[in-house]
């Protein structure tokens, strides 16, 4: 039985559509083009900061961030960055009485600021870089477990990732529920591997149902 739901950050609770668009922005490129690239990176299964390393293939995250911070250009996530039917789908989950935490790979204060800004009361909010360990290492999913205080089998972890959040929540021995939005998730919805998701979902509205199924 399912007792607790763990979400994934970008590109299923948020959008990162202006994160990337900035980041368009700040090699003066068309946000178009970088789309594109964004992309073809996915098709071939690249990391994503292999998006940058093609404007800039001496790419480095924390210089280019402190460059930007320094231009006064920096791009924080907020609640204007949601998706409209995250906070309803959390708060529709808390209510039926399941632990829910939110863990993705972000920088340390993302998921904290920005569960504080919403005033959601959830059990655990936690992120890759605070763990020190990033999807889709084993060991992200065993924190998490640890974290909730329940069994693997007992974990619900919704991510638009087949390869990120969906085999890697599978092979922990959680419920792997596969969210089909953003890039990642359109393109992922043709790979194969995207059949081992125990729940296939479109929206966030739909997910209460589906786990209610399950029970």
């Amino acid at each position: 039985m399912i007792r607790a739901v763990f979400f994934d950050v970008g590109e299923t609770l948020l959008s990162e559509e202006g994160v990337w668009g900035a980041w368009a922005d700040w090699y003066g490129v068309p946000r178009l083009t970088l789309s594109g690239v964004l992309g073809a990176v996915v098709e071939r299964r690249g990391h994503h900061l292999d998006v940058l390393r093609t404007f800039d293939q001496d790419f480095d995250l924390d210089a280019a961030e402190a460059a930007r911070a320094a231009a006064g250009r920096s791009y924080v996530l907020s609640a204007a960055d949601l998706y409209p039917d995250a906070v309803p789908c959390l708060r529709a989950v808390k209510a039926a009485g399941l632990v829910v935490g939110v863990a993705g790979n972000q920088p340390p204060d993302v998921s904290e600021r920005l569960v504080h800004s919403l005033g959601l009361d959830l059990d655990v909010v936690a992120s890759s870089a605070a763990w020190g360990v990033e999807k889709p290492d084993p060991g992200f999913f065993v924190r998490l477990a640890a974290e909730s205080g329940l069994a693997a089998a007992e974990i619900a972890y919704v991510g638009d990732r087949v390869d990120n959040d969906v085999l890697p929540a599978k092979a922990a021995g959680m419920t792997a529920v596969f969210l089909r939005r953003g890039p990642w998730g359109y393109v992922h919805a043709g790979w194969p591997e995207a059949a081992a998701a125990d729940l296939r979902i479109d929206s966030l509205a739909a997910l209460p149902a589906a786990l209610a199924a399950l029970s």
